[in-house]
């Protein structure tokens, strides 16, 4: 984030205006025939602003969702943990005391299961755009609650999906249908404690 903005900072700097409406251009019209995960709604909605603003309504739905019943859950929600980490704050300023640490495997999570809700939500996805979480779903299937078999199903599914050239109504139906079930999944798997052990964590420093 911090690299992005210094990136763009010279940009910003002369031009803010124009870099950030070209940067988050959310009016641009995508061509219909492009489309992998909406083909099967007809043009005129397609184009529509009426969808492009539900989807972005359901994209931060998801992820606020998803921060404050997921991924905050053992700190008692987004507020409460944003309200313990304000504590700590000024508890480590007096005492030196330190944050508990995040293990890596919820920090992973939290961000590909992000990245595959904007997927999720994206108003046209183009075949280029498989790169975007393609590598994380083996992953992400693996978060889910559901059987090996189902999961192999999916994968597949979604495989051959993005591999039908040009996409029809059917494809781009049925890869909205298994992007779905792929999020309910994770929606529903078994939440597990986000931070590290640190006795465990000690004994390891201590070994190495």
């Amino acid at each position: 984030m911090v690299l992005q903005i210094l990136l763009g900072l010279p940009f910003l700097i002369s031009h803010p205006i124009a870099y950030i409406s070209r940067a988050f251009n959310l009016g641009r019209v995508f061509i219909h025939f492009w489309s992998v995960n909406f083909k099967f709604i007809p043009e005129p909605l397609f184009v529509s602003k009426e969808l492009a603003v539900s989807l972005l309504i359901a994209h931060l739905v998801l992820l606020a969702a998803f921060t404050h019943y997921r991924w905050c859950k053992h700190e008692g929600g987004l507020l409460k943990f944003l309200h313990s980490r304000f504590v700590s704050l000024k508890k480590s300023d007096k005492s030196g005391s330190s944050f508990k640490i995040l293990n890596k495997e919820h920090i992973v999570t939290t961000m590909f299961v992000g990245n595959f809700i904007g997927i999720v939500c994206a108003r046209s996805l183009h075949y280029q755009f498989y790169s975007w979480y393609f590598y994380s779903l083996p992953y992400l299937l693996w978060r889910t609650p559901f059987p090996t078999l189902l999961r192999i199903f999916l994968f597949i599914g979604v495989e051959i999906c993005w591999n039908i050239y040009p996409s029809n109504a059917y494809s781009s139906a049925l890869l909205l249908c298994l992007h779905l079930v792929i999020l309910w999944g994770l929606w529903s798997a078994p939440s597990e404690y986000p931070y590290v052990d640190h006795k465990a964590h000690k004994e390891k420093r201590k070994e190495k």
